[in-house]
Order: structure tokens, then sequence, then C-alpha cells
């Protein structure tokens, strides 16, 4: 198509919803467990827990936000053309028939099928009389002291629920005057949700079978106790899910770290925002539920059987291996192909880690050795989501107390991260580490380590650059990229946006890295631009693109002219994509996929055919209009043509992908992909080259 033919890209049907692609997302996530063929039988059940949790999600921030601005009586259309209360009718029927599939598939399927294996769950009507004693002395004991059972009444307020409680409403009547009452039990949420029969005293069974009860269902068959001299009529659990974002007028905020605590506690009192309740609730609890809770009708979600089923990821501690996934070592290149000084290694070439296939555990040997050695002077890091028992956090302090210097980024404004963050930024402070906690109204997502050491009376810097977390945990499940490197260009930049990040610099003159807010959108979308001047010419137009959400506009328009004018274009978009593949004339040259598979697909390459002259970015963000404007992001350059040549075998074969891989439709929906080819796993395959590379005599040390 020639320019002046060019169609109208502000066109409301050229787009897919935001929130309703999340949606289409989750319904990815939930098909692993609901595909019989697709995993054992504990990591289905792992699927239908992180689809549960990411639901939970969505609602405490996005469907929280959507609700603010239809109560606000904003009737501003997004780019897709819905209205707040048109997303909210149209998530609330997606959801509705989801939670539908998801309890079809694990009551109907695999807790027959656990069952079968030897794992029940049991109600305690179906123990016997000697079971029913033992675990009637067991909550006695372990339950009944920490229940507070809260009245409501004239004398009584509407006691306060808290995020995600799962609650008993409990109809009464006073034995000795016939009146009625009312109730509500929280069920302890610092106890197992699912209690494991097998480990109570006095449970005395020796067949080899696994039990498990819902301590929900203990609690409401010893409701007596709680209430002496009063008949219970019923009792009925419902669940509720508030707005959980935390709103920072950082202008008005002197100590960034009190208003961040500060706000953790008002979290707990957002508005809610679902309620889940049991099928056979009566109308008239349900509407004292509603009015005392300020639920609209619409947000309130009939669920038969258990509420809240994120626990489910518990099972995975149950010890049968025949029933997950075979145990997977990551091969730790570092420590295997070379026995030498890392800060060596990485003078005398970059280095390329693809994790979990490679192992994170250089990126944490690289501080460790970093806090020792006494020619190293300083260290500067960001630190985004490190979760709990961090050995990166741990290298740190330990380089503060070696006497070096050290100065850390905090992001506290991670989110659910915050509480985490905020004891790391008080231990690092306590042993001397200069830490700050990022720039007003910009979360610092940017994943950067800079470390200067002298050699030979001169001063070296060598960098961590990655596009995933300082995180060991998250690096066994997540696919990220980590690269090594002495560049002196990329240093200069890493050192400028540090000054940025902990001072008051306001450089903007970044050479090699792209940094959010400042020019990452112009720069992708001018080499997006370069690829349609390549096609012009004649010459061979490509453009490869894996990130975890396609949302900003500005960068969707330039693909869309670029397909228009005969560029290729492979999207790998793991969850959100506003973008519709395939049109006639206007996006069919641009293919999207997602894949969901046994690790998070976490990682972002941006890869640019350049008339030959390939050039590849890794790095942080997404393309978002929060990561290109409202973020410190930082994509980083692959110099090595090695290197780049890796990641784009990575790329392509993760687009050869037809069997865990979802091709995009015209209408936003996803289909499976099957052909005819032979199957590829690009998983299971990376996992097979790590394997290979352990067994190996024969390395190719620019291989990955």
């Amino acid at each position: 198509m020639q320019t002046g033919s060019l169609p109208d890209f502000f066109d409301t049907s050229l787009y897919v919803n935001r929130e309703l692609s999340w949606i289409y997302f989750n319904q990815r996530v939930l098909e692993e467990a609901l595909n019989p063929e697709l995993h054992p039988l504990l990591e289905r059940v792992k699927f239908i827990s992180i689809f549960s949790s990411n639901l939970d999600e969505y609602f405490m921030i996005r469907v929280a936000g959507i609700e603010e601005q239809d109560h606000a009586g904003i009737q501003d259309r997004t780019i897709d053309g819905y209205t707040p209360a048109e997303q909210l009718d149209k998530i609330r029927s997606m959801v509705l028939q989801q939670l539908s599939e998801r309890n079809e598939c694990f009551y109907h399927d695999l807790v027959p099928a656990l069952q079968r294996e030897g794992i029940e769950f049991l109600r305690v009507s179906e123990l016997s009389i000697t079971q029913q004693r033992a675990l009637s002395h067991y909550f006695r004991k372990e339950i009944f002291p920490i229940l507070t059972p809260l009245a409501f009444d004239t004398g009584h307020p509407f006691p306060f629920m808290s995020n995600l409680s799962l609650n008993l409403a409990i109809e009464l009547e006073d034995e000795e005057n016939g009146v009625l009452k009312f109730a509500r039990v929280k069920v302890p949420d610092i106890l197992p949700r699912l209690l494991r029969l097998n480990n109570i005293k006095g449970f005395h069974d020796d067949d080899g079978i696994i039990r498990f009860i819902w301590i929900e269902d203990l609690v409401e068959s010893n409701l007596s106790h709680l209430f002496p001299k009063m008949k219970i009529i019923q009792s009925h659990l419902f669940r509720l899910i508030r707005d959980a974002d935390i709103e920072i007028e950082e202008d008005e905020a002197g100590d960034l770290l009190k208003t961040i605590e500060q706000g953790l506690r008002s979290s707990r009192y957002g508005k809610v925002v679902r309620l889940d309740i049991m099928p056979a609730m009566p109308l008239s609890v349900r509407k004292l539920l509603i009015k005392n809770l300020e639920v609209a009708e619409r947000n309130v979600y009939e669920i038969d059987g258990a509420l809240g089923l994120g626990c489910l990821i518990d099972l995975l501690k149950i010890e049968r291996s025949d029933l997950k996934d075979e145990p997977f070592i990551p091969y730790n290149r570092i420590e295997e192909e070379f026995s030498i000084n890392i800060f060596s290694l990485i003078r005398d070439k970059d280095i390329l880690l693809y994790h979990p296939y490679d192992s994170f555990q250089p990126v944490v040997d690289f501080l460790n050795q970093a806090a020792l050695d006494p020619d190293v002077l300083s260290i500067k890091q960001t630190l985004y989501r490190v979760g709990s028992n961090s050995p990166i956090v741990e290298a740190l302090m330990k380089a503060a107390e070696e006497g070096k210097q050290v100065a850390v980024l905090v992001e506290l404004k991670a989110r659910f991260d915050e509480e985490n963050n905020i004891v790391w930024a008080r231990a690092l402070e306590d042993v001397g580490v200069h830490v700050v906690y990022g720039l007003p109204r910009l979360k610092t997502h940017a994943k950067l380590t800079l470390i200067v050491r002298r050699e030979q009376q001169k001063l070296k810097r060598y960098l961590h650059l990655g596009t995933g977390n300082y995180n060991p945990a998250t690096g066994k499940i997540y696919t990220d990229y980590s690269l090594f490197t002495t560049n002196e260009q990329l240093a200069n930049d890493v050192a400028e946006l540090f000054n940025a990040l902990t001072g008051y610099s306001k450089h903007t003159g970044y050479r090699k890295l792209l940094v959010s807010p400042i020019n990452t959108r112009k720069k992708i979308i001018e080499m997006i631009e370069r690829e349609m001047e390549w096609n012009s010419k004649e010459s061979k137009a490509r453009i490869i693109m894996k990130m975890n959400a396609l949302v900003d506009a500005q960068t969707i328009r330039a693909l869309y002219r670029a397909s228009c004018e005969g560029v290729k274009i492979d999207l790998i978009v793991r969850g959100i994509c506003c973008l519709k593949p395939g049109i006639p004339d206007i996006s069919e040259n641009i293919r999207v996929i997602s894949v969901i598979g046994r690790f998070l697909e976490h990682s972002r390459a941006y890869y640019f055919h350049n008339g030959g002259k390939e050039e590849l970015y890794l790095g942080s963000a997404d393309i978002m209009p929060r990561n290109l404007d409202d973020r410190v992001e930082a994509i980083f350059p692959v110099f090595d043509k090695a290197l780049i040549q890796a990641v784009k075998s990575d790329l392509d074969m993760i687009l050869s992908d037809n069997v865990k891989a979802w091709q995009m439709n015209t209408d936003g929906t996803y289909s499976l992909i099957i052909n005819d080819a032979q199957k590829v796993n690009s998983q299971a395959l990376f996992i097979s080259r790590s394997a290979q590379k352990k067994t190996s005599s024969k390395f190719n040390v620019n291989e990955l």
C-alpha cells in the first residue's frame, strides 16, 4: 500500500481493549490447566492457582481503577471505543465464564484425578467419628483461640473486613428469647487454607493416602464453640477483594518511605471491588452484605465451590515427583566453562546469559566477588523486586561493611513488594549503604549494576544489565537475559543514569542506552521507520519484538505503517496486546504469538534487521505508556555480533513453537498453533540445550 492511501490508524476497530486483552491472557493461563496433555497433574493444579491469583490482582488494581472512573462519571472512551461502564460489563461476563470453566476443571477433572493418585479433599462430614474427634481437638487447640466472632446489631457496628479475607456470615437464634442475630467470623489467614489431615495428631490412617480439608469447613463445623446457647441457623461463606492500589501525592510527601508505609495501611480499607458469595446465600444476607460493604450488585460474583483458589499452589509441596515437571538444574556457564576471576572473564569479552536455562548464580557471584575484592571501590545498583532472604542484598551489605562505597536505589513503589522493599531499605541503611527511593512520580524499573574497580592504577567499570529482577527465586522460573560488559560507552550512559537517580543530574544525552521517559519511544519508533526505509530500497526488512505487553498507541501506529509498507514484523507478546494482526492492507505483515509454558516469558528483546547491520536491544521496558512515560527504564544495545545472532536464534526458536504458542487472531482472540510441522516446544528445547552443555566436552564460548 502506498503512503498516500494509508488508512485511518485512529479507527477504534483496529485496537483490542487493554483490559479484555489481559483477560484473554489469563484465559491462556487457565488453558494450561484445562488441557490434560500439557502438564503433569500437580502442575495443572498450579496453573489453576496462578490463574486465580492473577485474577485477584487484576481486580485489586485494574478493575478498581475502572470502577473509580465510572464512579466519577467519566465517559471518555478507550482507544478501542469502550466507556468505563462498558468495560466493566464486558469484564464481568468474561470473568464469570472463566470462573465457571475453572471450577468445572478443578472439581470435575483435577479433584477426581488427584483422588486416583491418592490425594483427597474431604469434608468434615465425610470423616469417621474417631477422625472427627481428632479434628475437633485440633480445632479447639489450634484454631479456636485465634477466632474472633463479631456481632452486628444496634450495639455492634458492622465489622471491618480486610482485603482478600475469607469470612462466614452466620445467622443465629438466641435460645433464651428467640431473637434472630447476625455475626461474622473471619477464617484465619495465618493458618494454611488446606489442612493436611495426615499431620494432625490423633488422625489415624496408614493407607498412604494424602488427605486435605478446607479450613473454612472445619471452622464452619465447629461454630457452636463460638456461640454457646445460640442456635446456628445457617452460615454462608463469602470473600471480598478491595482496591489495593496505593495513591501517593509525592509532591506533598517529605518522606517517601513513611508515605509508602501509610499507603500500605490505608490500602486495607480500599473500596470493595468484588464480593464472592456462594449461590445458596439467601437474599436477605446478600442484601445485608451489599449494603454494609457498599458494593455494587454488578460486583457480586456467585461462585459454586471454594472461594479463592490461589492457595492451591501449596499442593506443589506434596512429595510426588511423578506428578510434577522433571527437575531442572540450570547450567552455570561461568562456573563450568571458566575457572577464572569473573572480572577477568568480563574484561576479555561480553557475556550474555539466558535465564533460567543459564543459572542466575553468576549474577549473585558477581556481587559477592565485588563485595570481597579489595580492588573494588564502589557498587551502584537498582533494586525493584528482590524477594525475601535476598543474597543480592546480603552481598551489598557485606560490601558496605568491607568499606566500599555502595549506593542502592530501592524502588519502594514496586506493587505488592512494598513491604519487602521497606525492610531491605532499612537493613541497607543500617550498615551504611547510601539508599535512595527513586524519582518523584516515576517508578525506577531499570535493572542496572555498576561496579568500579582499580586496575593497574586506572579505574575500570563493570556492568550487569538485565531484563529481569535481581531475584534468584524468579531467576529460576522467569526467562530473562543478563549482559555483563565493560563497554565504555554503555558505562558512561549507566553512570549518568545513576547520577540522575541519586542526585540532581538532568542528563538527557544518552548515546547508547534507551532511557524512559526520555527517549525510549522516540528511538523505538525511529528504528521501526528505518526498517520502512530499508524496505523501500528493496532491501530485506524485518522486525522482531518480544515483550510482556504492547499497549502504546503511538508505537502500534508505527508498526501498522511499517506493515503497510511491506515490513515483515513478528511480535512475541506474552500478555496484553492491543494491536490486531492480519488485517488486510493494514497489518497483514504482522504476526503476534504468545507463549505460555513452564517458565514465565519475561525477557524483552527488540531486533531490527537494519539492512543487514543488525541491531538488538534488551531491557526492562515493555511497550506501554507506563513504561515509556511513567517509569525509569533502560533498554541496552548488544554489540557483540555473535551474541546478537544467539538471541536472534532464540527468538526464531520461539517463533517456530507449535506446542506452547498461541497465535492472535484478527479479532484479538487467540488460537493454539496447530500445523503439520515437526513439533517444537521452545522452552523444552532450551532446557535440552542447557542439559547438553553440561555433558559436552567441547564448548563454543560464544554459544548461549
